[in-house]
């Protein structure tokens, strides 16, 4: 099983790029994960938010492997505890799909993606800049891999 974060943005700031690289590379092994941005929607000074919106969800779902098992980040989704992720991952590999974690933009996902997802997971009730959602992903599906392998990586 492989995983692919599709993140609305570019050009992450370098301590971001930093840390997720650095859960990427402890991920490897367990749960390869690849990180595909997607350019955002032109917003602004008499531009329409609800285009720049679909533009994105557009390009977000083109970015979508095949067959995946797709979760989007948003604040309406189901929050887990770093045990029930691991138990939630666990419930995912037993599928034997690839995973799709999708960020969307500043106003978040448009319905085409909303539908196009099988479920949501939310970070929490705190409003994050969507590059740090990108870090702390990587963090806790780490975790959530160190807890189902018995290694001592989460000390609760």
């Amino acid at each position: 099983m492989k995983a692919r974060l599709i993140a609305v943005g570019e050009r992450a700031p370098d301590w971001v790029a930093s840390g997720f690289s650095e859960y990427q590379k402890r991920l490897s092994h367990w749960l390869p994960l690849e990180l595909a941005e997607v350019a955002p929607g032109l917003r602004g000074k008499g531009r329409d938010a609800a285009r720049a919106m679909s533009d994105e969800g557009t390009r977000v779902l083109a970015a979508l492997p095949k067959q995946a098992h797709v979760v989007t980040l948003d604040g309406r989704g189901k929050p887990y505890s770093s045990e029930q992720l691991a138990q939630r991952l666990e419930a995912w590999r037993q599928q034997g799909r690839d995973l799709a974690f999708l960020i969307g933009g500043p106003e978040g996902h448009p319905p085409e993606v909303i539908a196009a997802a099988n479920e949501s997971w939310s970070l929490g009730p705190l409003t994050l800049p969507h590059m740090l959602v990108r870090l702390v992903l990587a963090e806790q599906l780490y975790r959530a891999c160190s807890l189902l392998a018995n290694h001592p990586y989460h000390r609760a």
